[in-house]
């Protein structure tokens, strides 16, 4: 039956012009760096510039980079070809790929719909985030420069003032954020505004699919390499860049006996080159039947990681600006009050004979030392000291500390923004194309309208993110609909294509697409490494989620930031975080 429904190349090759004919009526790319660029902007999102920089900075710099090219050549690129090949063999999306290869394949394609539906519910809104602060960053001085005076005037406001100002603005100004997630609060105006922005853009790039898309991804996909470049020229002539560069090259080969990093690198890959979403299948559909889709996988794949590794660059150039300021000023402050309790003469001690200086008065005074309470000084705690906030606490703090902190700002959140929206398209035409191919809305209705639907539907959603609470629901979201969904979705669709398609009927298929016979490392990577690989890290991963309590940062009125365990949050609000974390794992 298998047979019947699939045509083999012995009989694509016999019906070659009528099948070109038969799919006149499709949307095809303008040119074909039209589609390279889309694929590129699609993989190419905020993870090249924040989740993977912090991935190696957790994960002993260079060491981490053993462990994701791994998985890159195992993993990534064989999905990868696979998803283009398939969407571009069948010419249909997700939904309609997995249909022709078995009705019980249907539902690969349902979940990628509806993994693309939620991963942009919550993308989008970091987006919102981003237009906030691009908005603010017009203003002089930039307002997370300083904390605000209080009602009074007398003195700062003392949440800013007993935290730092560039938390202050993230966790109050811009989120408004609650104590812990029952505590949902209103929506925030400013934040509800820009989300209704960000999808009204959303919705003007994509209101005819591949054909308004095609236009603007020229501007999404190529000005973040521009800014990346920029802020690479700038960022190696700050002060620290070397510290923060060696900091980043130099592995610490003791950090891969931990399997959490192989787990976090093979999981990455997904994030980087937006596997499993439906999306890559889309955009290849587009494509003539006779396109080189092996080159283009390997040369998009290569592309996203090589992006991955020049967007560090100048992150930990300026990172290693922000960490040696820090430590400069931490200098200055224990001399300062090295030298008033001495009464030294001023400029005696410098930092450069600070730890001579240190070392002899601790010894001949170590009560006077003592009392003094002088702060640990060592540049690697600063070099350490980020994490997930690098894009709206870390780097924000170091634009801060830059001449011309302002116009470095714009530039700033421009790339992200248009980094995120070039994913963003991939997002939706992950949504579009299945449902068009679902047969749920008449062919009458114009494409414009779905589109519309599609935005004006997520943005109404995605409110729950504009809440005071909003931010914790996002960490839930990306923790469960980035992740595992996304791993079985990939596991079925590389045994879906060699298992029920058949291996041999695939690679006559990829010969007549490619000219070309796919060699012996895409059929063992097909047929046993990449299948494997996935088992074993979903077996990891659920192995390590049953050993950990489910937990997200919280910010605490009282000033630190605390863990608040999920466990402890079902006896007060059971239903609501059980249906959410439920229609996740669905």
């Amino acid at each position: 039956l298998l047979s019947a429904r699939i045509p083999n190349s012995s009989m694509v090759r016999s019906l070659d012009i009528p099948e070109v004919l038969k799919e006149d009526d499709r949307p095809k790319w303008d040119n074909k760096f039209q589609y390279i660029l889309s694929c590129v902007g699609f993989a190419v999102g905020l993870g090249n510039v924040w989740r993977f920089p912090y991935l190696c900075q957790i994960y002993g710099g260079g060491a981490f980079l053993i462990p994701y090219v791994i998985a890159l050549v195992f993993e990534g690129i064989p999905l990868f070809h696979l998803e283009l090949a398939i969407g571009q063999r069948l010419r249909k999306g997700s939904i309609g790929v997995w249909n022709t290869i078995s009705p019980y394949f249907g539902g690969v394609g349902i979940g990628s719909l509806m993994v693309s539906f939620i991963v942009s519910l919550y993308y989008n809104t970091i987006l919102a985030w981003v237009m906030w602060y691009f908005i603010n960053s017009f203003q002089e001085p930039l307002p997370w420069s300083a904390c605000p005076l209080n009602g009074n005037r007398t003195g700062y406001i003392e949440e800013c003032h007993e935290s730092t100002a560039v938390n202050y603005f993230w966790y109050r100004r811009a989120l408004n954020i609650s104590s812990d997630i029952t505590d949902n609060g209103n929506l925030q105006w400013w934040l509800v505004l820009c989300l209704a922005i960000c999808w009204a853009i959303v919705y003007i790039c994509t209101i005819r699919g591949i054909e308004s898309t095609g236009k603007a991804i020229y501007v999404t996909a190529i000005f973040p390499y521009v800014v990346l470049t920029i802020f690479l020229i700038r960022g190696l002539t700050l002060p620290g860049a070397t510290e923060g560069l060696v900091y980043f090259f130099t592995p610490n080969m003791n950090i891969l006996k931990n399997p959490r990093v192989w787990l976090d690198a093979a999981t990455q890959i997904f994030f980087s080159l937006s596997l499993a979403f439906g999306g890559l299948i889309a955009f290849s559909s587009y494509n003539s039947p006779k396109n080189d889709c092996e080159k283009d996988a390997v040369t998009i794949a290569i592309v996203n990681s090589m992006t991955s590794l020049y967007a560090s660059i100048p992150v930990f150039s300026i990172l290693g600006f922000k960490a040696t300021t820090g430590y400069w000023d931490c200098l200055d402050r224990n001399i300062i009050g090295i030298i008033n309790e001495f009464d030294l003469p001023d400029q005696s001690i410098m930092r450069d004979n600070y730890t001579i200086w240190f070392g002899f008065l601790n010894t001949t005074h170590p009560k006077k030392i003592a009392s003094l309470k002088l702060r640990s000084c060592d540049l690697q705690e600063f070099l350490d000291a980020s994490g997930t906030g690098l894009a709206f606490i870390v780097f924000t703090e170091a634009i801060i500390l830059m001449p011309g902190s302002q116009g470095w700002a714009v530039l700033f959140f421009v790339m992200l923004f248009s980094l995120g929206l070039s994913s963003m398209f991939g997002n939706i035409e992950g949504i579009l194309t299945p449902l068009l191919e679902l047969h749920v809305v008449s062919k009458s209705v114009p494409k414009e309208v779905l589109s519309g639907v599609i935005c004006l539907v997520s943005f109404v959603t995605a409110l729950c993110f504009t809440l005071r609470s909003g931010s914790y629901w996002l960490e839930v979201f990306d923790s469960y609909a980035g992740s595992l969904p996304l791993l079985i979705i990939a596991f079925f669709e590389v045994t879906g294509v060699v298992y029920v398609y058949g291996i041999k009927r695939f690679s006559d298929d990829v010969k007549w697409m490619t000219g070309r016979q796919p060699n012996f490392y895409w059929q063992v990577s097909w047929r046993i490494i990449s299948p494997l690989l996935m088992l074993t890290v979903f077996i990891a991963f659920v192995t390590l989620q049953t050993q950990e309590q489910p937990s997200y940062g919280a910010w605490n009125p009282k000033y630190v930031c605390r863990p608040i365990f999920l466990i402890h949050l079902f006896s007060k609000n059971i239903v609501t975080i059980f249906s959410y974390l439920l229609m996740l794992q669905n």
